[in-house]
């Protein structure tokens, strides 16, 4: 009976805590997401076949931001990174996710949904504590 009561302690026990990473991963903003990315997102992006425009039209680039990351000279690097730091609001970020959508870039949203590969994988914290109950 004893052993059983700790099995089912243990297990409610594992089920509250990866429902509290879950809230806590949840908790993580597209915005801080992408700000946290923007190295390795400027490098996936592709600023120069339609998502400018797309971001334009969408309203998340004023005419004199499309203007200015327009200008940027070089590679399609430094536009991509000149989009994301003009990035303020959630607003913006789900628009940005759409555009990329429909210009082909679903890896990128991918990327960015999966906080740069991080999501979804149990953080070592938490199965330090599922290691040390179940032995």
């Amino acid at each position: 009976m004893y052993t059983i009561l700790l099995q089912l302690v243990y297990s409610f026990s594992i089920v509250i805590i990866l429902e509290i990473e879950h809230q806590v991963l949840a908790s993580v903003t597209k915005l801080t997401s992408i700000m946290k990315l923007i190295p390795r997102l400027s490098e996936l992006i592709e600023p120069d076949f339609g998502l400018l425009e797309y971001l334009l039209r969408l309203e998340v680039l004023s005419r004199t931001q499309y203007d200015q990351v327009c200008s940027v000279i070089g590679a399609a690097y430094g536009r991509s990174k000149a989009v994301l730091e003009r990035l303020k609001s959630e607003d913006q970020c789900d628009k940005l996710l759409q555009a990329l959508k429909e210009t082909g870039q679903q890896h990128v949203v991918n990327f960015v949904t999966q906080d740069g590969g991080q999501t979804g994988n149990i953080s070592c914290e938490i199965l330090d504590v599922i290691m040390k109950y179940s032995t």
